[in-house]
């Protein structure tokens, strides 16, 4: 091999090197890329439904703790004041939710029945999954199968034990397994909204939720989705638990957590639910998508050989600091903030404290301000499963208002002797007060550990928006703006557009084009819709309060169009000009300029999700350009006056919308235009699904069905009312309500509700129904006919049961 031989295998080693090199960085990159939260939603006591009133809670005084509601019974039965005795607990107070027995399930296709026997925890996961991924503008179409997985942390499911333990076991059904089982959580709500990502029930006790986020952390990181729905929930209804705490003292006596106090006698129990919806910074950049946080690092470890299996171990505390910090790569005194656990227990908050110390505080070497330290535990009470959730939402609020609220008012008394806080680097604000340090580099950390000896750690930071990112100028003159509201119902729907009216009425020029656009392509398409356009906020306020007047309709999904053009190819290419000036997006894609411009609309047309049709079976208007045919009407889209194009537009989009088009509005978004959390969520309906705790002295005597005299087969109209009767039955339904033009699964229904209507008809008519006869996707009215007409075929052989 000579010298030039040996210099370029040398150069194509090099070359390969380098290769490799970067490859490996950008391996390190992903494990430590920044994850942005980009949208949560919450219940937490005191009446607290959104972000914006637990921001006002954590600023103000008092707290949410409160006698046990008059619907647990049994938590009430078991209260016995004093030291703690067998079988009772000395506790009546803590954070409890003021609303768990109410949910919409006709919204997520839940039957009535079903929703009675699910625990409130999943309903409430469901409520906030919706609403958080709403608040990051992601709409749900639940066929688009969204790359998002969903991590949940849940520690008790207790509702279910009202059935199961009662004498009379004929009201276990199937759904006694799905309402109430820890799996059931995660996998519900990707189920409900159609997500295609992991789903994972985490259950490490207090650290549960805390642990979830450290998972989708690692599962956005390796792509495994692309968002990530982070959960917890606690609610809890059995006293067994209660009883069990009290026994070893774990609970203050007067429900309280009285967090780094010297006052400390343990923790009061507190219930919520809360979601955040996280992605890769970078994708949330890209997508102009409301940055709310970023994630920086997260770490979980075990208390490993300890004094006990729920005494907190101070070292290994230590540890998942430490590790946190290395995964996010900072330095430990640039934490400003620690969301501690602190319980408020004697010997937690000592160790908890002095392991801060070591490693945020007197342990951090360029530390100039204290470590600040707190906890919304005093306020709330501990949310145990959820109270990492709680924690977290509350440093995204903080981050947000560069603002630390107070953690224990002077007016709670002395803190913990047992912690020597002049030996510490460590701060509990007894005032609210500005975020220490440079307000430009926040940084705040969160930890959690569970009963099970599993601790957590996470690290959060302000975000800081990329100076280069294009701001979005103000929309032209001749472009109004379109404003789209859906919903599933008409109640809801005027319920959504008095909220969009509130919102409206504080929304300026600068921010009018986000409003809209987030609300145009940032929600879910629903039956019952209304749609207008406006040139600002006033005239879109009042366009939409006169349309919210009208009846809602609803209407019939549709998307075929027949486009018509006058033989005028100029004033058509003028009129494009136009539209692609006022929303330069929709020529995405449209490199072909030597394209006819009959093509190029047509093209465009479709990026709406609309199919088109060319047509020339009648000539367009005399000063028409281009015109689209819709059930009947016409919709002007040009005229010889180009400007007007995409006032026309938004018009025929508008009308198209109310129609039922599936319209998917994303090209009207102008660039720099970004999505806005700030805005109405779905108005959810209160409907009453709760199952009473049973009475101790029910008897234990089994419910029995009466036997029944088949209906008459004279037809099958008449096998068809059985059928409504019976299925209505079975789903806990108004039967004069079920919308025949809706499938089973529509109205509510599953494979069990399908069961039970063949066992009624075997029981009634004495007729087996072959499983595959009952297709669930039909009609309800095309499923009745058919197996009416099964049914009576079949009545001419058999003999009806009596």
């Amino acid at each position: 091999m000579d010298a030039n031989d040996m210099r370029r295998v040398m150069e194509r080693q090099l070359a390969q090197s380098q290769r490799l090199k970067t490859r490996i960085r950008e391996l390190e990159q992903a494990e430590t890329a920044p994850l942005a939260v980009v949208g949560m939603a919450l219940r937490l006591p005191g009446g607290q439904t959104t972000p914006e009133d637990y921001w006002d809670f954590l600023l103000g005084d008092g707290d949410a703790v409160g006698p046990i509601p008059e619907d647990r019974p049994g938590l009430r039965s078991v209260y016995a004041p004093g030291p703690p005795r067998p079988g009772h607990s000395y506790v009546e107070h803590g954070g409890f939710l003021s609303d768990v027995a109410h949910f919409d399930p006709g919204f997520f296709g839940i039957s009535q029945r079903e929703a009675e026997a699910l625990d409130p925890q999943q309903r409430l996961l469901l409520e906030t999954a919706w609403e958080a991924m709403e608040r990051a503008a992601i709409p749900i179409r639940r066929q688009d199968r969204l790359n998002a997985g969903v991590f949940v942390g849940l520690m008790t499911a207790d509702y279910v034990e009202r059935l199961g333990h009662r004498a009379d076991k004929t009201a276990i059904d199937p759904y006694y397994g799905t309402g109430g089982g820890h799996a059931m959580a995660a996998g519900r709500v990707s189920y409900a909204l159609g997500l295609s990502g992991p789903a994972l029930t985490v259950d490490t006790a207090c650290s549960s939720s805390l642990v979830a986020l450290h998972l989708a952390a690692q599962s956005l990181r390796r792509s495994e989705c692309r968002y990530a729905l982070v959960g917890g929930a606690n609610v809890f209804f059995s006293p067994d638990l209660q009883v069990s705490l009290c026994q070893n003292r774990a609970l203050a006596p007067d429900g309280r957590s009285k967090s780094f106090l010297d006052s400390a006698d343990g923790y009061g129990r507190g219930e919520g639910v809360g979601v955040l919806v996280l992605m890769k910074l970078s994708d949330a950049e890209r997508e102009s998508r409301e940055v709310l946080a970023v994630l920086r690092g997260t770490a979980v470890n075990h208390d490993g050989a300890s004094s006990g299996l729920t005494v907190p171990n101070g070292p290994a505390q230590q540890q998942v600091l430490r590790a946190a910090l290395d995964a996010a790569g900072l330095a430990p005194e640039s934490v400003g903030y620690v969301e501690a656990h602190g319980t408020g227990t004697s010997l937690g908050d000592p160790i908890e404290a002095t392991a801060l110390d070591a490693v945020l505080g007197n342990g951090a070497p360029n530390r100039t301000d204290p470590l600040l330290v707190g906890t919304v535990k005093s306020r709330l009470g501990h949310l145990e499963s959820a109270s990492g959730i709680a924690g977290l939402i509350k440093l995204v609020l903080m981050l947000r208002h560069a603002k630390v609220p107070v953690a224990q008012p002077e007016s709670a008394g002395p803190l913990n002797k047992l912690i020597p806080w002049r030996q510490l680097k460590v701060e509990v604000p007894r005032r609210t007060r500005d975020w220490p340090g440079d307000p430009e580099q926040r940084v705040a950390g969160i930890s959690a550990f569970g009963m099970s000896g599993t601790n957590a750690h996470a690290l959060l930071a302000s975000y800081r928006p990329s100076p280069a990112a294009p701001a979005a100028g103000p929309a032209p003159a001749a472009a109004p703006e379109l404003l789209t509201l859906s919903a599933k119902d008409p109640e809801s729907l005027a319920a959504l557009a008095r909220r969009t009216l509130a919102r409206l009425a504080r929304t300026g020029p600068a921010d009018l084009a986000a409003v809209c656009a987030t609300l145009r392509d940032g929600r879910a398409n629903f039956p019952y819709r209304l749609a207008v356009t406006g040139g600002g906020a006033e005239q879109l306020a009042t366009r939409l309060a006169a349309a919210a007047e009208a009846t809602a309709v609803g209407t019939v999904p549709g998307g075929t169009v027949r486009l018509r053009l006058a033989e005028d190819g100029g004033a058509l290419l003028r009129a494009l000009d136009a539209l692609l000036a006022a929303h330069p997006a929709l020529g995405a894609g449209q490199e072909g300029a030597a394209e006819a411009p009959g093509v190029r609309l047509a093209r465009l047309l479709a990026g709406f999700n609309l199919r088109i049709e060319r047509t020339q079976d009648r000539p367009v208007t005399p000063d028409g350009v281009a015109e689209l045919e819709s059930d009947g009407r016409t919709l002007v889209l040009a005229t010889r006056d180009h400007a007007r194009t995409p006032a026309l537009l938004a018009e025929a989009l508008a009308a198209l919308f109310r129609s039922g088009a599936d319209l998917r509005l994303d090209g009207l978004r102008r660039p720099g235009t970004p999505r806005t959390g700030d805005l109405p969520t779905y108005p959810f309906r209160r409907v009453r699904c709760w199952i009473d705790e049973p009475d101790p002295a029910e008897a234990a005597v089994p419910a029995q069905r009466g036997a029944e005299s088949a209906p008459g087969l004279d037809g099958p109209s008449n096998v068809s009312e059985f059928l409504r009767s019976e299925l209505a039955r079975v789903l806990h339904a108004d039967g004069t309500r079920l919308d025949l033009s809706q499938t089973m699964l529509e109205v509510g229904g599953d494979s069990f509700s399908a069961m039970k209507l063949t066992i009624a008809i075997e029981e009634t008519y004495g007729v087996e129904v072959p499983v595959e006869e009952l297709d669930v996707e039909l009609p309800l009215v095309e499923l009745f006919d058919l197996l009416s007409g099964f049914v009576v075929g079949t009545e001419r052989q058999l003999e009806p049961l009596a």
